[in-house]
């Protein structure tokens, strides 16, 4: 009798968790490897699921894939890997008992840039390998990227006629990472080919007896492997303390809710099948079910009819000038405030303060955002790197952000840690500035990361980095108008010191629709010009500037820096509405006469407008 047919009539229990397992034991190593050097580890365990009362055990392989095992240098073992996995599995295994071959999903948070293409070839090698073995099914599981299961399903569907479990990993309660509901995921895994729809990981039995209320019984059977709970950080590792009594009842709770093949993902043992299998070993499956069905919140609207205008609709318009004022390195923050008291009675249209740049601490520039806002009613344009928080944080600064009443923000990577104060620290990366402007306008659609409503729109306008001083512009150019379909609304460059490389700007970016804020920085001295274009990344000093600025007397350095800085303006305002100045070392008084100087010429060049524009009547 297959898979299928015995699970016709009986609820079937899996066995539990393989990697968390042999953590729990000090082993703390790529688990698949196991298969090879410490077999014995690997068949024990397995044998202690049979003994637990597992019907179904699945194979040591959920990384044992191309992709994966590269990451250990072991890309070239997978056959080895997955052919004694399978054979290990099935020594442990009885005469009733079914052996899976397991293949994890490989889509996350950290792996975004991996293509389809990639996943497709890892699949079919793992897939094959496995097949050959003569497993007695496939299990798919682990995938947070709805798109990669379905592919992989319709791959698998193709090359076999043996069962095929597809178990999503929910983001959150009934909604997958995406933002699809699990009803409708599970149903199109169905369509795609899957015998067995279900969930597992990511969240404890709770969250999933609750996430499976809302799902009917169909024609495919459904499965569950719930982690133990979650988990818990004590001595420097994870551990996860839910009693086998409490994974009992909840496995109860699921086989309710029509559930057929009821397991265990992280942290759960053998003590916790053995658990599941003295109630349910005998059971009969439920073939009715009441479906409970979630009304969803109605989303509120942000009201932003009265909002002050963005910075990209003013630079599509006129021109605009943003200032930045980087927050302080130490707590003194008296002439800050003086320089952005300054900056605002000039008229800038916006004071940026950016994320901790060249990974150096600063004061938080969401905080000092917040004081120029309330104590001098000028607008902040807050850089949000993703160096420094984690999915979690990104998320929860933008919200923070949002209430604070800032609405304009600057999505960028952010210098790696090592090039900072604290080459210690770590850098986080969970996402990049890519993701990280998509995540901001799916907020101003009022939905969170994980599809959930955030009860209110927020309005952002994101701004993204251009950085032009590269040998190929073109690729410059090319990231600019994959921004752009991000949904990036604008583009702040690095400083730019070269008046032939405005004009080659200008070219090869009049096609975008996003406004492009050209950066001007005022060099002070020799010394500054040399450290800028030799060590800060990104920015690139002609050598005409540089023997400029060497030649200029130290007294009379930072009148040559500022007029270098005025000759690069002359050339900008003729070709670009938006000009981005960048304050030296908090010295706002150049920052404020540019501005002066701009508004100067903007005027000047309106005049010669007017008067053309009447000679021509």
């Amino acid at each position: 009798m297959n898979l299928l047919e015995k699970l016709e009539t009986s609820v079937l229990i899996a066995d539990g968790a393989m990697g968390t397992l042999l953590y729990s034991y000090g082993i703390d190593q790529c688990y698949e490897e196991l298969n090879l050097s410490h077999p014995e580890k690997v068949l024990n365990v397995h044998r202690a699921y049979v003994e637990a009362g597992s019907d179904v055990i699945q194979t040591n392989t959920y990384g044992a894939n191309y992709i994966k095992l590269a990451r250990y240098g072991l890309e070239d073992l997978v056959k080895e890997i997955n052919t004694e996995a399978v054979r290990l599995a099935k020594k442990a295994a009885n005469d009733e008992t079914y052996v899976l071959g397991t293949i994890g999903g490989i889509r996350g948070i950290n792996t975004k840039g991996i293509s389809l293409d990639e996943i497709k070839r890892s699949f079919r090698e793992q897939l094959y390998c496995l097949l050959l073995e003569g497993v007695d099914g496939i299990l798919l599981e682990t995938y947070y990227d709805l798109e990669e299961l379905i592919t992989v399903l319709e791959i698998a569907r193709k090359q076999t006629d043996l069962p095929l479990i597809a178990q999503v990993s929910m983001h959150e309660p009934g909604v997958l990472q995406n933002g699809t509901p699990l009803p409708t995921a599970l149903k199109e895994l169905e369509v795609a080919g899957a015998d067995v729809t279900g969930v597992n990981c990511r969240l404890g039995p709770y969250h999933m007896i609750q996430a499976l209320e809302q799902v009917p019984l169909s024609r495919s059977y459904l499965s569950a492997y719930p982690n133990a709970s979650l988990p818990d950080y004590e001595d420097g590792r994870l551990i996860y303390p839910t009693a086998p009594d409490y994974f009992r009842a909840s496995a109860e709770a699921l086989h309710k809710q029509g559930i057929r093949l009821i397991g265990g993902c992280c942290g759960t043992t053998p003590e916790h099948i053995a658990a599941i299998a003295s109630s349910l070993k005998d059971a009969n499956p439920v073939t009715q079910k009441k479906v409970i069905v979630k009304e969803k919140a109605p989303l509120m609207l942000e009201a932003d009819a009265n909002r002050e205008p963005h910075l990209h609709e003013i630079a599509k318009k006129h021109r605009s000038i943003i200032v930045e004022l980087d927050p302080p390195k130490k707590l003194n923050t008296e002439k800050y405030l003086k320089g952005a008291k300054a900056l605002q009675e000039i008229g800038v249209d916006a004071i940026t303060l950016a994320d901790n740049s060249l990974a150096s601490p600063r004061i938080s520039n969401t905080a000092m955002a917040s004081i120029i806002q309330s104590q001098f009613n000028v607008r902040p344009l807050v850089h949000i790197a993703c160096r420094d928080r984690n999915i979690i944080g990104l998320q929860s600064h933008i919200m923070g952000l949002h209430t604070l009443g800032i609405n304009q923000v600057l999505a960028v990577t952010g210098d790696p840690t090592k090039i900072g104060d604290f080459p210690g620290a770590t850098s986080v990366y969970d996402a990049s500035s890519l993701d990280l402007i998509q995540l901001i306008k799916q907020f101003n659609e009022g939905i969170s990361y994980s599809g959930k409503s955030l009860g209110l729109k927020t309005s952002f306008s994101v701004a993204a980095a251009f950085n032009p001083n590269t040998r190929h512009l073109d690729r410059a150019v090319a990231r600019l108008e994959k921004k752009q379909q991000y949904g990036a609304d604008y583009f702040i460059s690095q400083p730019i010191y070269n008046e032939e490389q405005l004009l080659q700007v200008h070219q090869e970016t009049k096609h975008l629709t996003c406004p492009i804020y050209i950066g001007i920085m005022p060099l002070t001295s020799s010394r500054n010009a040399e450290f800028l274009h030799n060590e800060v990344p990104g920015i690139k000093l002609s050598d005409s500037i540089r023997h400029r600025m060497a030649s200029a007397p130290d007294k009379t350095a930072q009148e040559e820096g500022m007029a270098i800085a005025k000759s690069l303006i002359d050339a900008a305002i003729d070709l670009f509405n938006g000009i981005y100045l960048i304050t030296p070392f908090l010295r706002y008084e150049l920052t404020v006469e540019l501005t002066r100087y701009i508004k100067e010429k903007t005027r000047q060049q309106e005049e010669r407008k007017i008067r053309n524009g009447l000679h021509i009547v």
